[in-house]
């Protein structure tokens, strides 16, 4: 049995379930999300508790088993409170801004990087070398972050770059000199 995928997830108060089919919906104070659950697994809802079930112990009802069950469990957790995550930025004159809904990115290129963002995610920077993103599908903030990180990833003599919150760089020593 998975470890994980054995777990129930607890619903919130304010979060409200439905299943069509193999789909689900999950509706809280945050917003709204869907997901088209794999047709092998089963949820069961009772006493404000999700359970998800397998049909048998072949490998990929195993594999499964825990996916779906994290992936249900982030939809509600998502839906009542959200995800969040930091970015750093570390460089002389590497700085961040917005404008508007749009992030400015000034690191190190001969031109500035603006971004976009979609409707479901908020970011913002409290500081020139901070920033925040923000939204209620896990998924969709991970993504983004990693999109906004790859501009400029942490190099590993000076450590500049754009990194996560509390990401430790490996760093290596630079050419000795005669």
């Amino acid at each position: 049995m998975s470890r994980i995928g054995k777990l129930p997830i607890k619903i919130p108060e304010k979060v409200e379930i439905r299943q069509e089919n193999n789909h689900l919906i999950c509706k809280g104070p945050k917003g709204e999300l869907h997901r088209t659950i794999h047709p092998d697994m089963k949820l069961k809802i009772e006493n404000s508790e999700i359970f998800v079930e397998r049909p048998d112990d072949t490998q990929q009802s195993r594999a499964l088993h825990g996916l779906t069950r994290s992936l249900v469990a982030n939809m509600v957790e998502g839906v009542s409170g959200g995800f969040m995550k930091k970015l750093e930025i570390v460089g002389v004159g590497y700085r961040a801004e917005m404008k508007g809904k749009n992030l400015n990115l000034t690191i190190g290129y001969s031109h500035p990087i603006i971004m976009h963002f979609p409707d479901e995610i908020t970011a913002s920077c409290p500081s020139p070398n901070e920033i925040v993103i923000e939204g209620m599908d896990k998924e969709l903030v991970g993504r983004t972050a990693a999109k906004i990180r790859s501009f400029r990833k942490p190099e590993p003599y000076k450590g500049k770059g754009i990194r996560y919150a509390g990401e430790h760089v490996r760093r290596k020593a630079g050419k000795t000199g005669a």
